[in-house]
């Protein structure tokens, strides 16, 4: 069985992108079950696929992370790692698809886990909002603070992977990747047919609506939000970025990995150069 990915709620369990795709373990409400129950399902999945790699965001109610964290020292288990990237709930939820798309690969569980690591920098994650009076992970300007109290007034901020923040008005412009990408695109409480034309600046491939995540609201202070993610959707494509980087053992569990930190037991190997994107080679994803 492949590794599992898993995430907190069924919001960001995006559709699967192609037929390879494994679906998500979802562990909705694990933080109001019975802790022996919530054990007792836990071990039945590292039983069941050996190892769990839960994404997650940073507006993930502290509840859910604290009883996730209790759930692993009580079960003692290496086979569970919690990976919680600086990105917003939509990024979040694409980079798990991505897990999923990769997780139906030839890749051992530490490449799979770690590859979340690499996949981030190849992410553009932003929004549109109605205001950003409330904003505060992103560096936000004083006159944006003022300008965001002046009715209908919309900015456009990409959150990663370089903060930027502009007001929405005929030109603006947010700079984008330099690699073709998808985007998806998901509408709160706010009206705005910005987004559209930002997919046109950034030559994406095509656009896609999904619901938007409720902890999003939570991340971007407020409701009045529209959020959007481009990224690589062609599962040969992330077949080629993740196995064109450097792999190693973990010098504490064992478990192969890219980069320096091993996302299961947190150790980091020594005397290690930092791994990089490399050029892509054709390869196909077994």
């Amino acid at each position: 069985m492949p590794t599992a990915i898993a995430v907190t709620s069924a919001d960001m369990a995006l559709p699967a992108q192609d037929e390879r795709t494994v679906p998500a373990v979802v562990l909705s409400g694990i933080d109001q079950k019975p802790l022996e129950q919530a054990v007792v399902e836990l071990h039945a999945l590292i039983e069941q696929y050996g190892y769990l790699v839960v994404v997650c965001s940073r507006a993930t109610p502290a509840t859910v992370m604290q009883r996730l964290h209790t759930l692993r020292s009580l079960l003692e288990s290496d086979r569970v790692a919690f990976f919680r990237p600086e990105l917003p709930p939509l990024g979040i939820a694409v980079l798990a698809r991505q897990l999923r798309q990769l997780a139906s690969c030839d890749l051992s569980p530490g490449i799979l886990a770690s590859a979340g690591r690499l996949l981030t920098h190849y992410l553009h994650a932003g929004a549109v909002l109605g205001s950003v009076a409330r904003l505060d992970r992103v560096p936000v300007g004083l006159k944006a603070h003022a300008r965001s109290w002046v009715p209908g007034s919309q900015f456009a901020v990409l959150a990663h992977p370089e903060p930027q923040l502009v007001k929405v008005a005929p030109g603006a412009v947010l700079k984008g990747p330099e690699f073709s990408t998808w985007m998806l695109v998901a509408k709160g409480q706010l009206q705005s047919e910005w987004v559209g034309g930002l997919g046109g600046q950034w030559s994406v491939h095509g656009l896609r609506e999904v619901p938007l995540p409720a902890e999003s609201r939570d991340w971007w202070g407020t409701g009045r939000v529209i959020e959007f993610c481009g990224h690589l959707a062609d599962l040969s494509v992330l077949y080629q970025l993740v196995t064109s980087v450097r792999q190693t053992s973990c010098h504490w569990c064992g478990l192969d990995v890219i980069g320096d930190l091993c996302v299961f037991c947190s150790a980091t190997p020594p005397a290690r150069e930092p791994a990089a994107p490399r050029a892509l080679e054709q390869r196909s994803p077994a």
